[in-house]
């Protein structure tokens, strides 16, 4: 039994914790923001200017060679930093859509979503399907609309788009002054007080405001009489025709604060974190085999949402992230792996900031660690203390895409293969095979071609091994949900090419849309699916897979 004293000091630190993931369009400004977010939390003391990336100090959470040299974030990343007394976890994800299954895999830990929104083109393609996921899990989504210091579009417009697009009610928490060059700054409706900001270089400091109350007969001076008549004209219309604040409905997803500013400049940055913590979610039950289980739940349990290898090319290492659910974690501690049934020693445990790490004792839920894997994770793996749990598995979602990849060179074969088995391990991408056992060479599928040559580049720079690639003209995946013996039944399907993934399921690969559905007609009682079925304990010890 855990002691009263130990119960009590879970419970603070639970409360403490706040986690959340950026999602956004690519260019919406993403990494910027990041960076701003970790300068006003003190984790950096000066923020790296994104735009001129080959010239100035790289952004701090694009750490791989490849985004450095592209300025764009192709990783997810963990970034750790205490706040007004509050432990943050913020989950950077990949803004190039050809990545999104890592977001979708990392927004699975993350407890909010902070939107972010360009403020000239408001809801773009990828925020739009990003938002799908964060709403499949009833994800408090805060939105942050970015580029104020830019030619826009209307405030008022931006609101009624997320409205009336994406179903969410939603609260203007704070409310800009102009725009583009006369943006002036930010009247905070939850203080009645106007941040007038002095632009700083870049940015790269934290920006410093003065402060007057909206009735302050300063404002005369200080605002040009035409944008402080439209502010007061703004903000009545807000409180008379705009939705109360209610945090039940945000916490739901149903209603989204909202923020302006510019992360480029600072503006507005720092009173978005402010409410964030506020009003965001704290570590709340997750589902498991055993039901709904609360973050007090005083035994340890937590969850593989990403692996990810070479963090350290000196070292060739490879990492598991896990996100803490329950309990408390401890360095040293003995862990019952929920898939393969073994004890795992939890030796080297690490506290992650985007490539940098240093090593950590204890966690809390809502918390990130990293440990090193030594091929014994895979992503949605649980790993417990006390009585057996399993949390729902990850699903990975239908690429569009696929090669067969070829190592022209026999004395790369060790590397290749180890290079191939890490990142598939990883996720980097998806990786199948043909069941026709004289065709030995690894089939990749992927969401975007990006991801292909991602996947080229690191079995290059990191193994040493160059690849060849076979583009193959399929556009349509399907998992057969009942497995090998339903498709022994269908016989022989043209127009198909059928492959089996890393767990040895069938998966039928589609050149378009219509050959599918024409399956489907033919056989109504063969069960396919979009996203891979996911994977019991019984089915992975089937398979003898780790």
């Amino acid at each position: 039994m855990i002691s009263n004293d130990l119960q009590a000091d879970l419970q603070t630190e639970v409360e403490r914790r706040r986690n959340f993931a950026i999602i956004s369009h690519p260019d919406a400004g993403k990494t910027t923001l990041t960076e701003k977010l970790l300068l006003y939390g003190g984790a950096i003391h000066e923020a790296g200017a994104v735009k001129a990336r080959r010239a100035q100090r790289k952004a701090t959470s694009d750490w791989m060679a490849m985004e450095q040299q592209r300025g764009i974030s192709i990783t997810s990343t963990v970034l750790q930093f205490e706040y007004h007394n509050a432990q943050i976890n913020l989950l950077d994800t990949p803004g190039h859509q050809d990545f999104s299954e890592d977001t979708y895999r990392t927004l699975a830990a993350a407890d909010n979503a902070v939107m972010l929104i360009d403020a000239a083109k408001g809801l773009e393609p990828q925020t739009r399907k990003l938002f799908e996921v964060c709403k499949l899990r009833s994800l408090p989504i805060f939105t942050f609309v970015n580029k104020l210091d830019r030619p826009g579009r209307e405030p008022l417009s931006l609101l009624d788009e997320i409205e009336k697009e994406l179903g969410l009610q939603t609260y203007a928490v704070n409310y800009p002054i102009g725009m583009g060059d006369r943006f002036k700054g930010v009247y905070d409706r939850r203080t009645q007080q106007i941040h007038l900001f002095e632009r700083t270089a870049h940015g790269s400091k934290a920006a410093a405001d003065t402060i007057v109350n909206l009735g302050d007969p300063r404002i005369e001076q200080l605002l040009e009489q035409d944008l402080y008549y439209q502010l007061k004209e703004d903000i009545e219309l807000l409180e008379e025709a705009g939705s109360e604040l209610d945090l039940d409905l945000v916490h739901q997803g149903k209603m989204t604060p909202v923020f302006f500013g510019s992360a480029m400049t600072n503006f507005g940055v720092e009173l978005f974190l402010n409410a964030f913590l506020d009003y965001a979610l704290k570590p709340y039950a997750r589902v498991s085999s055993m039901g709904e289980i609360a973050p007090s739940y005083p035994e340890f349990s937590g969850f593989v949402f990403k692996l990810q290898a070479n963090m350290d090319p000196k070292h060739r290492d490879r990492v598991a992230f896990i996100r803490v659910c329950t309990g408390k974690f401890e360095k040293d501690m003995t862990v019952n792996h929920a898939r393969t049934g073994k004890t795992i020693r939890l030796s080297r445990p690490q506290k992650l900031f985007a490539q940098d790490r240093e090593s950590i004792d204890v966690a809390y839920p809502g918390d990130v660690i990293g440990l090193n894997n030594p091929g014994m994770f895979a992503i949605g793996d649980t790993i417990y203390t006390g009585q057996k749990l399993e949390y729902e598995g990850i699903p990975s979602f239908s690429p569009e895409l696929y090669a067969v990849m070829r190592n022209p060179n026999p004395s790369k074969f060790k590397q290749f293969q180890k290079g191939v088995s890490e990142l598939r391990e990883e996720g980097a991408v998806q990786i199948m095979y043909s069941v026709d056992e004289s065709k030995r060479d690894p089939i990749l599928a992927a969401v975007g071609q990006l991801q292909f040559e991602v996947v080229q580049f690191r079995l290059q720079n990191e193994y040493g091994v160059e690849t060849l690639l076979d583009l193959l003209p399929y556009t349509v995946t399907r998992w057969v949900v009942d497995g090998w013996e339903a498709l022994e039944k269908v016989g022989r399907i043209f127009n198909t090419m059928t492959v089996k993934d890393s767990l040895n399921r069938p998966v039928l690969l589609f050149r378009n849309e219509w050959n599918c559905q024409q399956l489907e007609a033919d056989h109504p009682d063969l069960k396919l699916s979009k996203i891979a079925p996911l994977t019991s304990v019984s089915a992975s010890d089937r398979n003898g897979e780790l």
